[in-house]
């Protein structure tokens, strides 16, 4: 996984440095500078399928031997997540640096500056959404006829010289095929491809195949058979959407768990404060500082403000389940620490 770490660097030469926190508007004449921070950054993918049951869904047991599921559904489910640190300026952390007329100065900063600057732009955000999905068309998925031929009887008055009789009439009525009427049709065809794909691979039929066309033949067996048995069993369309989520660990805070995102089966990939999806949760444990090991002597004069990250330990859970660990280093749950610049 890759970490992006940086170290800020400050070089003062002939300059008076403040060492004060700076203002909304910096002072003229002042070099303004922010302390870094943690953004943890995930790319998280994920894929919805749209599954459309087949119309002859509950007689796939009694005419197959399988078991079908029969109602539609959309489910959506993880397929990758990847964790990023990187480095930000800490607006609510800035420092400024007197620039003495005439001097000789440098301020020596590094990742994306770390400068306070009203502009400052570190990248663009984008909103994506699943299109909406046309219902399933089951149409062109059967040759069969949808009709058949009922006998009935029907009767009519016959009048001799004494009374009327009733004489039965055969008339054949075109009538509709029932739904497992129509089931049982196409699990017989299922049944009769298998048979015909077996006679083609064993040389047992009249008709002589070999090289390309035993193989043409075998492929437009399996389409016909893979169309009739979605009739049973449905099929499923799919979609990947991908979404950048940020968590920006906060130093007060006492409970160091966030929810990264949320998955819905209805909105894919949601924020972190959408309740309609299940929450995924980052878990960070922040090592102990060790005491130090001695005390360098007070130096007069400016000092420079800087901070050392903290390495802690991050996990990210849907609750239950660990889904990635790792361990990185976090600016704002570190310590601010000071060196002297001037006198």
């Amino acid at each position: 996984m890759k970490k992006t770490l940086t170290i800020l660097a400050l070089c003062l030469a002939g300059t008076a440095f403040s060492g004060m926190r700076a203002s909304a508007q910096d002072p003229a004449g002042t070099v303004s500078y922010a302390l870094p921070q943690t953004t943890i950054v995930f790319e998280v993918e994920a894929v919805r399928e749209y599954f459309y049951a087949g119309p002859y869904a509950k007689y796939a047991q009694k005419y197959l031997g399988v078991t079908a599921r029969e109602e539609d559904a959309v489910t959506c489910h993880l397929n990758s997540v990847r964790m990023t640190p990187t480095i930000e300026a800490d607006q609510q952390a800035r420092y400024y640096v007197d620039i003495v007329k005439g001097s000789t100065s440098f301020l020596s900063l590094c990742s994306q500056g770390l400068v306070a600057v009203s502009d400052g732009s570190f990248g663009d955000g984008s909103v994506w959404r699943f299109a909406s999905q046309s219902g399933a068309d089951f149409s062109d998925k059967g040759v069969s006829s949808n009709l058949t031929s009922e006998a009935t009887t029907l009767y009519r008055g016959v009048q001799d010289d004494a009374s009327f009789n009733r004489v039965a009439v055969q008339q054949n009525m075109v009538v509709q095929k029932s739904l497992e009427q129509r089931a049982q049709e196409a699990a017989s065809t299922i049944f009769d491809l298998r048979k015909k794909r077996i006679q083609i691979v064993t040389g047992d039929t009249d008709a002589t195949y070999s090289g390309e066309a035993m193989g043409a033949a075998l492929e437009e067996i399996a389409a016909l058979e893979k169309e009739y048995m979605s009739m049973f069993i449905g099929y499923s369309e799919y979609q990947t959407q991908t979404l950048k989520c940020d968590v920006v660990p906060e130093k007060d805070r006492k409970n160091q768990k966030y929810i990264a995102f949320r998955l819905s089966d209805t909105d894919g990939i949601v924020a972190a404060d959408n309740v309609s999806g299940s929450p995924y949760i980052l878990e960070l444990e922040p090592q102990q500082f060790g005491e130090t090991q001695g005390r360098a002597s007070a130096a007069k004069g400016a000092v420079a403000v800087y901070r050392v990250p903290s390495i802690c330990k991050v996990k990210l859970t849907d609750g239950v389940n660990p889904i990635l660990q790792d361990r990185i280093a976090v600016y704002q749950l570190g310590t601010e620490c000071y060196f002297p610049v001037g006198k």
